[in-house]
């Protein structure tokens, strides 16, 4: 959402804007408000120890009831799958406000998988006036939902938008970041980088056990390759992991990364390894290749237009899949050259002339 705050800004004119946060994933949120240089107007808080979906999805409907109230907006504009999504997008609801879902449509067509994402933005499709695709696909599903066309806006994704405004930054000549001076130090420029993400609630206990086996079989294998992996802070992704990949040499298990300094690092990487739905739409690009250890996506297109490629947690799979990519260089250059369906990075120029018209 950041790259639509700051266009909506530069039309002040027309739109007055205000950001309200949640702050379900506080450490997540303020390195990002940073980067961006945005400052919330409104800063609910609401991230609790043992915090479950229940309270949260609770606190953050009552909580944003007076700031709906205090402000009295026309439109809230919500973002992707989140249960901050769903839940302010009720709030909005019962407020008879209008809502507006940015990348709507995504579906996987099973309600547990993602799980709760793909509830979330299901229920949002429900009480969203105006709902902005990424992609055909997107559109299609809302479409077949009995949205009516005038509501529906096939955009490209926002992410595509702050990925280029990401990427300009961190690889600037004044950028100054201590993680990414660590990261440097970290990596070795001679040898191919596979970076990997994890931390999806349906592949926990034996998908972890899986993935883990995987990596470390492609260490042994390829032990000029290195593979990097920020490890989530979930027990269920911390302790496969740690057993399993602790002592390998060229496996360099390291803290969660913030945005910029994982953006520094999907564009210094060879190929990606993930269970993330951003990542599936920001590597290509970056002209990287992706396998997707999930046996479901939201995002086909990525599938269909051969960016990524789906390998669930089969172990040997990931093996396979990977090898190809390291040893093979025409299915790498054709895998990475391939054209993003996801967009061009002007989502927010549309997102903005649309609602300039109909408001």
């Amino acid at each position: 959402m950041a790259p639509l705050v700051k266009e909506f800004r530069k039309h002040s004119e027309k739109f007055e804007t205000k950001v309200c946060v949640t702050a379900q994933h506080r450490e997540m949120l303020d390195q990002v408000l940073r980067f961006f240089e945005i400052e919330p107007d409104y800063d609910l808080n609401l991230m609790r120890p043992n915090q479950n979906l229940y309270t949260l999805t609770a606190d953050i409907i009552t909580q944003l009831k007076p700031v709906i109230e205090e402000y009295k907006p026309d439109f809230v504009y919500i973002h992707g799958d989140t249960t901050t999504t769903m839940a302010s997008g009720l709030a909005a609801f019962y407020a008879g406000v209008k809502v507006c879902h940015v990348e709507a449509g995504l579906r996987t067509f099973d309600m547990q998988s993602p799980f709760p994402e793909e509830m979330n933005r299901s229920v949002t499709a429900v009480i969203s006036n105006v709902h902005f695709a990424p992609t055909v696909t997107s559109m299609n599903n809302l479409l077949k939902e009995n949205k009516e066309s005038n509501t529906v806006l096939v955009t490209g994704n926002t992410v595509i938008d702050a990925l280029q405004y990401s990427v300009n930054k961190v690889t600037s000549a004044d950028f100054y970041d201590p993680e990414v001076v660590k990261l440097n130090s970290l990596i070795e420029a001679e040898k191919k980088l596979i970076l990997v993400t994890g931390h999806r609630r349906e592949n926990h206990g034996q998908g972890f056990i899986n993935i883990c086996s995987a990596l470390k079989q492609l260490a042994i294998l390829y032990p000029k390759v290195q593979i990097v992996y920020p490890v989530h802070l979930n027990p269920n992704v911390q302790k496969p992991v740690h057993e399993i990949l602790g002592d390998i040499d060229n496996i360099k298990l390291i803290d969660p990364l913030s945005y910029p300094a994982f953006v520094w690092l999907m564009n210094k990487s060879y190929m990606i390894i993930t269970d993330s739905g951003g990542v599936q739409e920001e590597a290509p690009s970056l002209g990287k290749p992706v396998l997707v250890m999930r046996n479901t996506t939201e995002r086909p297109e990525a599938v269909e237009a051969g960016t990524v490629i789906l390998v669930g947690t089969n172990r040997q799979k990931i093996i396979s899949e990977s090898t190809k990519l390291l040893e093979n260089t025409e299915a790498y250059l054709k895998m990475s050259k391939l054209h993003n369906p996801y967009g061009d990075g002007n989502a927010c120029k549309k997102i903005i002339d649309y609602i300039s018209k109909i408001q």
